[in-house]
């Protein structure tokens, strides 16, 4: 292998998502950044060209790099999301671009699910409006370490430092009642390039750094190998080959922490205990395997596991294990949550059958305020809710750890994703209580 190539399998990984209103501009401002770092093919920039010319364009539209589906750039609208991937000398990137109708805000939940920065869009001319409040709130369930503001469209604003700075004081209130990650803040016209890769001599006022600048110097907290050792069980491996006569193993992803051979580890729910005789990837033998690795675990004991158990170190902080479990859910469903109603849990590898108990409050997000008592909470509503699942789950709080604190909800009938939830254990927990 080369050096320049393992030097590129080495380098830091930086996932970040954006998010805004309709028309805030971020598929321009993804576009001007894979063009101004010189990330994309002739061969792409030609198709985009060729597609600018044909929807009448005076310019080549950066929009269209991003804006992959038919519908999408016929629209000028941002549907799906839309991944992309591309690298500078100093990290690699994975790019999230969510759309900005309010219909779609499900598909900003998925994008920012596996991100360490949010990118939030607004219009100079608009300021901050009810999908920055959502998208806002939204990062701050996800327990996003950065958000960067990027007030975009400052060309049509003359650059007004004024403009900025009201937005910015704003946009600080809600950051501290919200309890946001670090915030930063950035004046850019995507359309134009300023202050994307290369800093603009059109705001003199502005001494920060360029976007792409911020993106390769936010520190990035990869965490999970610190935390209690967690391993959902996918699947029970027994060849049907001679050779591996009486082989026995657990397959699966490590959720948290890290597991080596000679750990003593507790199977849930059936508290049944073993020790860890060898790891397996594939056909190479491991000493230790840590998150987010797809490895085999095999026991000293033949005991009983299926799939939905989970393997935990015996001397970690083990999961809660309950079917009474309170979480923060994004509603998904054009059909309003119903209060009783039965639903298919998905959590790690698990499943099972929940119903939902009691809704404990919904989010106003205009005040980012609690809606208390009989309240209904449609798509796009953020709401705690308290769910009794069949079986009971084995879990942590979102706030320790995003995969074994969250899982998704739904529909018995149409099989539909309903809601994304995320686990608290303690209704005071200040990570999720505003």
């Amino acid at each position: 292998m080369s050096t320049q190539l393992n030097g590129y399998l080495n380098m830091e990984l930086l996932r970040f998502t954006t998010a805004g209103s309709v028309d805030d501009g971020k598929s321009t401002l993804i576009g001007r950044l894979l063009y101004d770092s010189k990330s994309i093919f002739e061969d792409q920039l030609q198709a985009v060209k060729e597609a600018s010319e044909r929807l009448g364009g005076d310019e080549v539209n950066l929009a269209l790099l991003t804006d992959g589906l038919r519908a999408e750039r016929e629209q000028g609208i941002t549907i799906d999301v839309a991944y992309r991937y591309f690298a500078t000398p100093n990290r690699k990137f994975i790019i999230a671009d969510t759309p900005g109708h309010i219909e779609y805000t499900r598909n900003m939940v998925t994008g920012a699910s596996t991100a360490d920065v949010a990118i939030i869009l607004i219009d100079a001319r608009n300021g901050i409006v009810e999908q920055t409040r959502r998208h806002a709130y939204i990062a701050s369930l996800l327990q996003l370490p950065h958000v960067i503001l990027a007030i975009n469209k400052m060309d049509l604003v003359d650059f007004s430092e004024e403009v900025y700075t009201t937005i910015r004081t704003e946009f600080e209130s809600i950051a501290a009642q919200l309890r946001l990650g670090t915030t930063y803040f950035l004046p850019i016209s995507a359309r134009d390039g300023d202050n994307v890769v290369d800093a603009s001599t059109r705001t003199p006022w502005y001494t920060g750094p360029t976007l792409l600048q911020l993106l390769e110097t936010i520190p990035v907290h990869n965490s999970l190998d610190d935390l209690p050792a967690r391993f959902p069980v996918q699947y029970i491996i027994r060849p049907h080959r001679s050779e591996f006569h009486d082989y026995r193993g657990y397959a699966g992803r490590v959720a948290g922490g890290c597991f080596k051979v000679g750990d003593a580890v507790t199977i849930l729910p059936s508290r049944t205990r073993s020790v860890i005789t060898a790891i397996d990837a594939g056909t190479v033998s491991l000493q230790e395997a840590a998150t987010p690795q797809s490895v085999t675990l095999r026991l000293a004991h033949n005991v009983d596991i299926s799939r939905g158990d989970m393997i935990v170190r015996t001397d970690d902080t083990p999961p809660t294990l309950s079917a009474q479990v309170t979480l923060m859910v994004c509603w998904l469903n054009h059909q309003p949550l119903r209060t009783g109603g039965r639903y298919i849990v998905r959590h790690t590898s698990d499943e099972t059958v929940a119903i939902i108990q009691k809704v404990h409050y919904k989010i106003d997000i205009q005040t980012l305020g609690q809606l208390s008592g009989e309240v209904r909470v449609d798509m796009n509503d953020i709401a705690c809710i308290r769910i009794k699942t069949l079986r009971p789950l084995k879990f942590d709080s979102y706030s320790t750890n995003r995969i074994s604190g969250s899982l998704v909800l739904i529909d018995e009938n149409t099989f539909e994703t309903v809601g994304a939830g995320m686990i608290v254990t303690d209704l005071e927990d200040e990570n999720f209580s505003i």
